[in-house]
Parts: structure tokens; sequence; C-alpha cells
């Protein structure tokens, strides 16, 4: 009797376990906040427009920041944590070393919103907020950011290392890392379109320009002139050349002519499988917004943090 109710009762056991990752699952909502902290929102929307008056690329940089943290085990605001005598973070990892920036800004949103609301709202929440008013503010699609995220107390190095797709990723490649969080060779595409803003180090590029063939020869030409053979790594050049500073398919219409920055970006427009997909986002700038607001959505549910995981950081730099 006593083995067959044991048996009996794991059945129960794991719907326990399923109905309460559902109901933690649904702490993760647009209206997270609406009662301990309703001004959060205006908060960083205001803070995030004073950032990018001042420097139009910040709005490109935060919104790097959010990918590579969500990438890496979650968005936990892992990729935020400073590295200690005793602790290495990911700000180091090779995608991240002398290229993440906007830390700073966050910093300050994160202190904004501590004055309206001590100990309530994540650092992992600020930064995906953060994210989507620098792409409205850029004239990008806007999107429900669902909260209720919780900050990571850990992050790994090595996860950054392996995690995030590299500037030399082949499709292939870029497809196999985005599938590995659940999201389609669309979405990829899709947030590719990120660097339509912002620019990228001569180090970065630098293989592209001068050793593929898949590039418009006079584009090599006139990136070239930034970017030395050797010597010059953190030259910078837009990711797109005609209107960095606005959010727009222009990077799509560049691709179609070969004039990617980076060899990743050439890569989904080399007669492979997002081909089509390119061309059509270059017409069709609604097309693009829509897909790429979807896809921001899928990312910022990559793994949160949620319920009593985690903590609300005081500081985004260090853990309480």
């Amino acid at each position: 009797m006593a083995f067959n109710f044991v048996f009996s009762i794991i059945p129960a056991l794991f719907l326990l376990s399923f109905l309460s990752c559902e109901v933690q699952a649904q702490l993760l909502t647009t209206g997270f906040y609406a009662r301990s902290c309703p001004n959060l929102q205006t908060i960083v929307r205001l803070a995030m427009a004073r950032a990018v008056a001042i420097e139009p690329r910040m709005g490109a940089s935060i919104l790097r920041l959010f990918f590579h943290d969500c990438f890496v085990n979650g968005c936990d605001a892992s990729v935020l944590l400073d590295d200690t005598p005793t602790f290495t973070g990911e700000k180091n990892a090779f995608p991240n070393q002398n290229s993440l920036r906007g830390f700073e800004v966050i910093d300050e949103i994160k202190s904004l919103v501590e004055a309206s609301c001590p100990a309530t709202v994540s650092c992992a929440d600020v930064l995906a907020l953060a994210a989507r008013e620098g792409v409205v503010r850029l004239g990008g699609p806007s999107w429900p950011v669902e909260l209720g995220r919780r900050d990571s107390t850990t992050a790994s190095q090595n996860e950054a290392n392996s995690n995030l797709p590299s500037p030399d990723s082949s499709l292939s490649k870029l497809i196999s890392i985005f599938q590995s969080k659940n999201m389609s060779p669309r979405d990829m595409t899709a947030l590719s379109g990120a660097h339509t803003i912002g620019q990228a180090r001569c180090a970065t590029f630098r293989t592209h320009i001068y050793n593929d063939d898949n590039i418009n020869p006079i584009f090599a030409t006139i990136r070239k002139l930034n970017c030395p053979a050797s010597g010059g790594d953190d030259n910078l050049a837009p990711l797109e050349l005609q209107s960095p500073n606005l959010f727009g398919v222009n990077y799509y219409q560049n691709l179609v002519g070969s004039g990617g920055l980076l060899h990743s970006d050439q890569e989904l427009f080399n007669n492979g499988s997002q081909d089509l997909l390119v061309r059509q986002y270059s017409i069709n700038p609604l097309l693009f917004f829509n897909d790429f607001a979807a896809a921001m959505v899928k990312m910022g549910a990559l793994s949160p943090l949620i319920g009593t995981n985690g903590q609300i950081r005081l500081n985004c730099r260090k853990v309480n």
C-alpha cells in the first residue's frame, strides 16, 4: 500500500510543480509595478530622452547592452555587475570588452527609480525599459515590456564568451545561436536590424572589409580609410552609413547592395535562407518594425528570474 501511495502522488507533485512554474510565469506582466512604482515608465522615458538628446548613439548602446544581458543566462542584469577581487563578471568577456557602454546611464536611471520607489524595481527591468525607450527616441517601434524580473547575484564570463554571436559568425552559426534561445531565423534577422543604429569598432569589421568577397568594393574602400590593415582597432564606423541615428530599413537596403559593415551582417544576404526576408524588410518598414517589436518581446522573456529568485539590486553594479 505504501509503495502504491508513493507512486500515486508523484504525478500530483509534478502537476503542482508545473502549476507553480505557471504562476511564477504570470508574474511577468506589463502592469507589474502599477501600484508599487506607478511613475516608473515615465522616469525611464524622460531619462532616456535626456541621454539620447545628449548622445544619440546611446540609444543603440543601451539596446546592445540589453541584448548582451538576455543572451547570457537570461534577462537578469548580470551584464551590469562589476568585477571584484573575488568575482569575475561579464563586462570583460571577449564580446563585451572595450565594447559595451551605457552603464552610467543605467546607473542614473536606477538612482532616480530608487529615489521614487526604494528597493522595488530590478535593474533587469530598468534595462528592459531603457532599451525600448532608446529605440523609440531614434524613430523606431515601441513594444509592450513585460516586467517583474529580478536581478542575478552571479554572472558568467565563460557563458558570455560562448553565447554571444561573433561579428565573424556565419549564417548557420547565427541561426544556431538564436535557435538555442528558442528564437527563429526570422527573429534573428529582425533583431539584426538593430544595426540600423550605432557604431562598430574597426577590430570587428577589419577582416570583412579586407578579406571578404561578399562586399561592395567601393564601400570597402571607404571603410578602409578609417580602419587600416593594422592598428586603429578602436576607430569607429557607423553600422549603417546613411542614418546611423535613425531607426529604419537602410540597414537592409545596404545588405542588398553588399554594404553590410560586419561579416555577420552581410551573411544575412549572401545567397542564403534569409535573402528574401532581407529584401522584404528593405522595402517594407512596417513589416520590419512589427517583426522587430515581436522579437524584442520574445527576447525579453528569456529565462527571467521571477518570484523569490535573485534579488532587487540597490546598485546595479554589485549584489546587495
